[in-house]
């Protein structure tokens, strides 16, 4: 399986009384999406974990187009949940194409989870303009590699949002380190990934649906609907977009906090 990089917060002071929690980036993401939320989420008792994805930023990924499909990068998110929590409940927290990895391990996989969040997630496969970008990637990065659509798609769309210099630095030099097996793998899985709703709502897993109010992956209605399908709540960040952990912090952290201290007092009564 390998080594994952990973980030890990713990409580300040005290011990981390309370279950464990997982969460997982989207495809050009990595586990620094989620660096403003990580202590707050730990303050409230509980050790928190981010990591990269096989082929994503620090973890090294191999040549082979299989080892990135939805169904293989789950079991890589089982084994590490039952590391993560020895054995016992863990949270788990699926951000964009990372939510269609992580249902996966919650289907299919061996961990007992505590809770699951789909956090700017579908029920399938990504629509709309997002779903046009990324098959204009796969069009052109077999062709002009990752370099050049830093620096012709991807640069220019930073600098015109008004990214900080070190941010878009940060940005670079995490978009060239993926695996471009694995970007071009993950981009066909985002882009075909089947509907399991009705999979995930047999599980009886607690599920909680969060996203940003102008998200621009799978519209706030889309993942709303998805929520009404696994009788479960959606809430809507303001002001958030596809990235709510990074644009409200303190939304987001007290909204996982709620749902994971409520579904632990649910499993524990």
């Amino acid at each position: 399986m390998g080594t994952f990089a990973a980030l890990e917060a713990m409580p300040v002071s005290g011990i981390a009384e309370r279950w464990p929690a997982l969460l997982v980036p989207g495809l050009t993401g990595s586990k620094e999406d989620f660096i403003a939320v990580l202590q707050t989420l730990a303050q409230a008792g509980r050790q928190v974990v981010a990591i990269d994805m096989r082929g994503q930023y620090e973890t090294e990924g191999p040549d082979d187009p299989a080892a990135y499909t939805c169904p293989a990068l789950g079991n890589d998110i089982d084994v590490l949940a039952q590391h993560v929590g020895g054995g016992g409940p863990v949270h788990l927290v699926g951000h964009s194409f990372g939510g269609l990895v992580t249902r996966e391990a919650v289907i299919d996989g061996r961990t007992k989870f505590a809770s699951y969040t789909l956090m700017s997630s579908g029920p399938s496969a990504i629509p709309g303009v997002r779903a046009q970008v990324s098959r204009a990637m796969l069009a052109e990065l077999p062709e002009v590699g990752i370099e050049r659509l830093w620096q012709t798609r991807m640069e220019p769309e930073a600098l015109a949002a008004g990214v900080p210099d070190e941010i878009i630095e940060f940005l670079r030099g995490r978009l060239l380190a993926n695996s471009v097996t694995g970007m071009v793998a993950m981009t066909h899985a985002v882009l075909s990934a089947p509907d399991r709703c009705d999979d995930l709502a047999q599980v009886g897993v607690p599920t909680f649906v969060l996203c940003g109010e102008h998200d621009d992956g799978w519209p706030p209605e889309a993942q709303a609907e998805m929520a009404h399908r696994l009788g479960t709540e959606c809430m809507v960040v303001p002001g958030a977009a596809h990235s709510p952990a990074v644009e409200a912090p303190e939304t987001t952290a007290a909204a996982l906090t709620r749902f994971w201290n409520e579904s632990e007092a649910r499993l524990l009564n």
